[in-house]
């Protein structure tokens, strides 16, 4: 009986680090695809495989969302304030922004959201979104970079979306090096720490 109960114990144990083991292996094998292109909020084209100089902190949002959205990027726009007295924002980090609702956000749509929170309309932090010509093309190479970092969302039908609640660090080469909470759960501090130990 000892032995049965030993062996069901170890199954278990095996199946849960198994588990694990799956998820960080995953994750640190995750990367965004170099050749996916959106537009910007001024209707430029950004290239994921362009610039390889940067760290990249990514945030996913639509702008009608009603609470989690906004509130974590008012808590970057902080952290914004932070990096840029380090002398690295621009430099050696830059925020990129995605709208997981293309159709609705667009260019003209995402710089009011920007203004809304103070936000400049430079190089160091871009909102991109897919473009109206194009659009099926774009949803789908948002597709790719969702997928690439595991960031789920789903639009039941009411234009409310159902989404993860992370947003992603990402190193020069696209490739997956931290998550963070969204919203209230954003920890400033923490985010400031592991940004300056990566660009470091």
């Amino acid at each position: 009986m000892k032995k049965i109960y030993l062996i069901c114990c170890l199954a278990v144990f095996c199946g849960i680090a198994g588990g694990i083991s799956f998820f960080l292996i995953r994750d640190a094998n995750a990367a965004i695809p170099a050749n996916v292109s959106l537009i910007n909020q001024n209707g430029e084209s950004y290239n994921f495989g362009k610039d390889k100089t940067k760290v990249k902190l990514i945030e996913f949002i639509y702008t009608h969302c009603p609470d989690i959205c906004p509130t974590t990027t008012q808590k970057m726009v902080d952290l914004k304030k932070d990096l840029v007295k380090s002398g690295v924002f621009g430099k050696d980090i830059e925020f990129i922004t995605i709208t997981i609702d293309p159709y609705r956000d667009t260019p003209e749509i995402l710089q009011v959201y920007m203004k809304g929170f103070g936000i400049n309309n430079d190089n160091h932090w871009m909102f991109l979104t897919g473009e109206k010509k194009n659009i099926k093309r774009d949803q789908n190479n948002i597709n790719q970079v969702t997928d690439a970092l595991q960031f789920q969302y789903k639009d039941p039908g009411n234009g409310q979306f159902v989404h993860s609640t992370f947003i992603y660090l990402v190193d020069q080469n696209n490739k997956f090096t931290a998550k963070f909470p969204m919203g209230k759960g954003f920890n400033k501090q923490e985010v400031y720490d592991k940004i300056m130990k990566r660009i470091r």
